[in-house]
């Protein structure tokens, strides 16, 4: 999701998987050399009571604790108005016990798990009484009435060496030959897919799977097709917050505007995108998927979707060469033609135009959402190379104005939550970009007390950081005191090694734009630097001197890889890329010509009006009087095209 004004940005919405912290069972505290008086009563004598200290242990002995046309579209239109923690874990999920002298274990000083030795309690005769001490413990009684401690258990905890766990390569690395961009495949030393995923699924490549629906229909490549109720689930609960495309279901598949349509697409596939293509299979299309990303992918509802009969090749972690692979098998399969494409990121077009460049003589169009993939686009128009209309829709007012805006502002503060734990307050931010995106995350980081600063190369949009109180700087000048870098440009190389280089230690490195260009992550894998799995998505990279930098996403999109995203905005934004999808298919030939297109200003109001009963809005009706004053149509468009929000 991204906005392209000098300073360009993409950015949308998963998760950062963390293992649980162990849990360390203490027995309840009391106050460390707190005098504790006992009081026993013989038998003989219950007048005379002798008083007796205890003393607890030291401290160092302590227990560790759309055909639809825009008539058709106007018609449509709304009228105004807990188990046991002790018990063993199973074999295959136990944590592997940890090597000598490695992991969190070896902190732990001898001290730590020290018990009372016998010479610290007096014990004047062997035949000594048990009795149940007051704070929980034992009391050894003794006949002349001196009381003592019982010796306590000490339970040893096992901790899992995460670096080792984090480490594990895939088993099968025999096949992975098709090209590869600037990010390393998941086989290489740097890196690792499977410490992307759940660490609980075997390492078996899905490819390498010979997997099922419920139906019998292995056209699919999924993670693990039994995730696919749980996926099914969260397909749910995202159509709760998607109210116009379920309008939309309802409101036009009657008439099956998409009858005939066979849509490939490669997006992000999360329960949000579900909600999309299960629409458009509502209203008659076939669609064939693949991702956009390696990290942003949701599993269980890829499982979902391929349970459901949709063809979807992706899966979370998946190797550069998977990721290819994955697209190739959207487009390359007997009996199937595509005749409409829905890309995020340009990709998808990429590939068919380097491999099967003969499928666009029956391909109608092509529905663009990123930035990225909007520039190769202009870039093929200029040069003459595009043989099919494109719909340009992140320019589009629903997608620019709620996706890049309102997304960003919220998830970029959960993406570095969820990977970083960090605080706000105080930190010192630069923005690399004042676009949509980048206005929504320094919006965010000022409203949680974070001195922001932020880079430009667009006069209007550096002046409208000033104006919103942001200190325009470049980014040399501010890179060796700040705390976070976040990237927002659509652009490459915002940040280069020479950048890294200088970044103060533990600095935080992120992107907010689709591509992973911007962050020149290739200059960091050298022999001399060291990367150190911290956990899901977050690496330490480490110079000689000990100074490192916090990688996250390895410079891909972060909240689509790290966090989720709000289901309403990507509603917006899913509505609009199924209109586009609607005009193109059905358009008259003729209507479009080989170039890109902006959606018609009609059809961003539709979307809008769609998503206001959600809030209760109640939208103002003009007068004919006002209407006739103003030269409008009482039902819209309001605004003209060049009219700027």
């Amino acid at each position: 999701m991204e906005r392209r004004s000098g300073g360009m940005g993409e950015g949308r919405g998963r998760e950062a998987g963390g293992g649980a912290e162990p849990e360390l069972e203490s027995e309840p505290a009391v106050a460390v050399g707190a005098v504790m008086s006992v009081q026993v009563v013989s038998a003989a004598a219950a007048a005379k009571v002798p008083e007796v200290e205890l003393k607890d242990l030291s401290p160092s002995e302590a227990e560790p604790q759309l055909g639809l046309s825009t008539a058709a579209v106007s018609a449509m239109a709304p009228p105004a108005g807990g188990g046991d923690p002790e018990a063993p874990a199973p074999a295959a999920e136990r944590p592997p016990a940890p090597g000598p002298g490695s992991g969190p274990a070896a902190a732990l000083s001898p001290a730590a798990g020290k018990v009372p030795q016998a010479s610290a309690m007096k014990r004047s005769d062997p035949h000594h009484q048990h009795q149940r001490h007051r704070d929980g413990g034992e009391a050894l009684v003794s006949p002349d009435g001196t009381v003592t401690e019982a010796p306590r258990t000490v339970k040893k905890i096992q901790f899992a060496d995460q670096k080792q766990e984090f480490n594990k390569r895939p088993t099968k690395i025999g096949r992975r030959s098709l090209s590869r961009s600037i990010s390393q495949s998941s086989t290489d030393s740097y890196s690792s897919a499977a410490s992307y995923t759940d660490s609980s699924d075997d390492e078996t490549s899905p490819r390498d799977k010979q997997q099922k629906n419920s139906k019998g229909n292995s056209d699919f490549c999924v993670k693990n097709i039994k995730q696919a109720e749980f996926g099914r689930r969260e397909i749910e609960i995202a159509e709760q917050e998607m109210p116009a495309l379920m309008a939309l279901r309802k409101r036009a598949q009657g008439e099956k505007p998409l009858a005939g349509a066979k849509i490939v697409g490669c997006t992000h596939i999360t329960a949000q995108t579900a909600v999309l293509m299960e629409t458009l299979g509502a209203l008659g299309a076939q669609c064939r998927w693949a991702a956009c990303n390696i990290y942003s992918t949701l599993n269980e509802v890829a499982a979902a979707l391929a349970e459901s009969g949709f063809p979807v090749f992706a899966w979370k972690g998946e190797s550069e060469d998977d990721f290819w692979w994955c697209i190739d098998r959207c487009v390359n399969v007997e009996g199937w033609q595509p005749n409409m494409i829905l890309d995020d990121g340009g990709d998808l077009t990429h590939w068919i135009y380097k491999k099967y460049p003969n499928m666009f003589k029956k391909i109608k169009g092509i529905v663009e959402e990123s930035v990225t993939g909007v520039h190769r686009l202009y870039q093929l128009s200029k040069a003459g190379k595009l043989c099919v209309p494109a719909m340009n829709v992140n320019d589009s007012v629903t997608k620019q104005k709620f996706d890049n805006l309102y997304c960003c502002r919220e998830s970029i503060l959960d993406g570095l939550k969820r990977t970083t734990d960090m605080m706000f307050g105080g930190k010192q931010v630069v923005v690399c970009g004042y676009g949509e995106v980048g206005k929504g995350c320094c919006a965010a980081l000022k409203a949680m007390g974070s001195i922001v600063y932020v880079t430009e190369i667009d006069p209007i949009c550096a002046l409208q950081a000033c104006m919103d109180g942001f200190r325009l700087v470049k980014l040399n000048e501010v890179i060796r005191q700040v705390d976070i870098v976040i990237t927002c440009t659509g652009n490459k190389n915002v940040v280069t090694r020479e950048h890294l280089d200088r970044m103060k230690n533990s600095c935080i490195v992120c992107n907010m734009g689709h591509s992973n260009t911007e962050i020149d992550v290739a200059s960091l894998r050298t022999p001399e630097l060291t990367w150190e799995r911290v956990r899901s998505q977050v690496d330490h990279v480490i110079w000689p001197d000990g100074k490192r930098i916090i990688l996250l996403a390895e410079g891909r999109l972060l909240n689509l890889s790290c966090s989720t995203v709000p289901t309403f905005v990507l509603s917006i934004t899913a509505t609009t890329q199924a209109l586009a999808l609607i005009e193109l298919y059905n358009a008259p030939e003729g209507r479009y010509k080989q170039d890109v297109y902006l959606l018609p200003k009609k059809m961003d109001e539709y979307v809008a009006s769609l998503h206001l009963p959600t809030f209760d809005a109640h939208l103002t009706e003009l007068t004919d009087e006002q209407a006739k004053y103003l030269g409008l149509n009482k039902n819209g468009p309001f605004k003209p095209n060049y009219y700027r929000y």
